[in-house]
């Protein structure tokens, strides 16, 4: 697990090969990761944003940017979490992502970063 805290907004990530996704034969190497946002502030903040890194060894970086997450963007309350599941390709089978979400205090309107660990991703066909 990697996780990483910001302004008392816990994120950890899971990655996990997906083998049965998976073609290393045409340099497809599909990752699954499971992500939770953990709310230890004392407001309620909800997620408007999200800007991934993503480096593929031998095809550089891919920068992702879009809104919420998995089509949605949710309220988090203080001492409560979110968690959700998405999945990445890789071209190579070897590389990492980090990123940022932006999040919005719903007490004061304000809007600020929290930042999403960097994390690997290695291919269990180039592991062994």
């Amino acid at each position: 697990m990697f996780s990483k805290m910001t302004s008392n907004i816990k994120v950890s990530v899971i990655p996990e090969y997906d083998s049965k996704n998976s073609y290393p034969s045409e340099n497809r190497y599909v990752f699954k990761y499971n992500i939770t946002i953990e709310n230890d502030g004392s407001f309620p903040i909800k997620v408007l944003k999200r800007k991934w890194l993503i480096f593929d060894v031998g095809f550089g970086y891919t920068e992702i940017i879009g809104d919420g997450v998995i089509g949605l963007t949710p309220e988090i309350p203080e001492g409560e979490n979110f968690a959700y599941f998405s999945n990445v390709m890789l071209r190579s089978g070897v590389g990492n992502m980090s990123g940022k979400y932006l999040v919005k205090n719903m007490e004061t309107q304000e809007t600020f970063e929290i930042e999403i660990p960097k994390f690997n991703l290695l291919s269990e066909v180039l592991s062994n």
